[in-house]
């Protein structure tokens, strides 16, 4: 599968990636770059996908992924994908986020997106 390397070593991808797909898990809807949103779509849906499982291999695959931040008292986002956004898309086969091109960055003029969960 080919991917975009957003102009960091391969290191400071998976980083990016893992805060970014923490991120979408806890506040459900973020603002980015379009390159990081089409790149995070791919995780995401696949948490999803290992969340909709709900097995104890499917937690630690996402657990790898998945930064443990707190999501409010007694909750991490590894536990929110869990309880909250694995059950909320059982029936869905597919197509779990959206991205919504929004306008230029002002500075820079990289073009922006929201990705948030359907």
């Amino acid at each position: 599968m080919a991917y975009s390397k957003l102009g960091r070593r391969s290191d400071q991808r998976k980083a990016l990636l893992r805060d970014l797909v923490t991120d979408i898990i806890i506040y459900e809807r973020i603002v980015t770059t379009e390159s990081k949103a089409k790149e995070l779509k791919k995780l995401a849906d696949k948490m999803i996908t290992l969340a909709k499982d709900g097995s104890l291999s499917a937690r630690r695959q996402a657990a790898e992924t998945v930064r443990h931040e707190p999501v409010k008292e007694g909750q991490d986002a590894v536990q929110k994908l869990f309880s909250e956004l694995g059950p909320r898309y059982q029936d869905r086969t597919g197509g779990y986020t959206r991205i919504i091109k929004t306008v230029p960055r002002r500075g820079d003029a990289a073009p922006m997106a929201i990705i948030e969960f359907v």
